[in-house]
């Protein structure tokens, strides 16, 4: 990768107040809280209110990270926001937010990769900074799932929660933060993940279900475990580092199960493992950064750490990146 210039210098995040928790879901569907955990790890996720969509959670997201490092947002000259759950096909969730914060002069563009949209929206902001085009740019991964979950799906309502985080990706040749990148994509497996509201088919297929999330979880397992420990070592092999190089992983959020399976075949510890899907759930583009957040508040993550990010999901996409924290 090109000698990045491009620093994240501050993190926020926001979770809705409503509690989605194992106990309620076995109101609504055939399950209880002993078998989510043992097959999730999750407890419990933050459901968005009626009148609360991802513009104010990314929103909401950006001013906590104002409040906690002191920013403004002024000379944001471009706003990133990273979701498959946008309150409107248009306009995007970034012109909203860019309304919501009232900057003045900012581009504003939605990035939807699903669960890797996140470290997708990282690397377009460092490409743009180290390339000269923008100087500061807000970097946004947030989402709303629980307006497109069938919560009589078993498979896909105890997974899924609501929540957001931002970064903000600044000038700065001194100490950059971003070391490596690694991408790709499977789209030929498309049909295992996917969200509608067309009629039809794909690949020949009829579709299982409109206006909600439909997953083929198993298969989706399958290729997540082969494919980003993969996808890991390559991105460790492009930095000429090794997994004892690494002082925090933070994978997509996607299922602790799938996580555990990820760090066995990667040599990543448990341990040295970052997750918000606990108390949060699956929340898609916005994992990463809300377990970034996480980990920052709660003194794991330090100035000096090096981090692999790694996300994936719906495409089925998958993108990583090492990073230098210094904030």
């Amino acid at each position: 990768m090109t000698k990045s210039t491009a620093r994240i210098t501050a993190i926020g995040s926001y979770v809705p107040e409503k509690r989605l928790t194992n106990r309620h879901l076995e109101e609504l569907v055939d399950t209880n809280d002993e078998w989510i955990l043992q097959r999730t790890g999750i407890r419990e996720r933050r459901i968005a209110g009626d009148h609360e969509f991802t513009s104010d959670i990314s929103a909401n997201a950006a001013l906590d990270l104002a409040e906690r490092y002191g920013k403004t947002f002024e000379d944001v000259d471009l706003i990133i926001v990273c979701t498959m759950t946008p309150d409107f096909k248009t306009p995007g969730v970034a012109a909203l937010v860019q309304a919501k914060l009232g900057i003045q002069n900012t581009g504003a563009i939605d990035l939807n990769a699903a669960c890797a949209g996140f470290s997708y929206g990282l690397q377009m902001a460092n490409g743009l900074i180290t390339s000269g085009l923008h100087k500061k740019i807000l970097v946004i991964g947030a989402e709303t799932f629980s307006k497109i979950l069938d919560y009589t799906d078993r498979s896909t309502c105890i997974l899924f929660g609501d929540g957001g985080g931002a970064v903000l990706v600044e000038y700065d040749e001194q100490q950059p933060s971003f070391i490596e990148s690694h991408m790709g994509t499977n789209g030929g497996l498309a049909n295992n993940l996917y969200c509608t509201d067309l009629a039809g088919e794909m690949f020949g297929q009829e579709l299982a279900a409109r206006n909600v999330v439909a997953q083929n979880g198993r298969e989706v397992y399958k290729w997540a475990v082969n494919t980003v420990p993969k996808g890991v070592t390559a991105l460790m092999d492009k930095a000429g580092i090794s997994a004892a190089d690494i002082d925090w992983f933070v994978p997509h959020s996607a299922n602790l199960r799938i996580i555990e399976s990820i760090c066995t075949r990667s040599g990543l510890p448990l341990d040295k493992t970052i997750y918000s899907l606990e108390y949060y759930g699956n929340t898609s583009a916005g994992s990463i950064p809300l377990s970034l957040a996480e980990g920052v508040k709660d003194g794991r993550i330090k100035a000096g750490d090096q981090l692999l990010l790694y996300g994936f999901g719906g495409g089925l996409t998958h993108a990583g990146m090492l990073v230098n924290w210094s904030i």
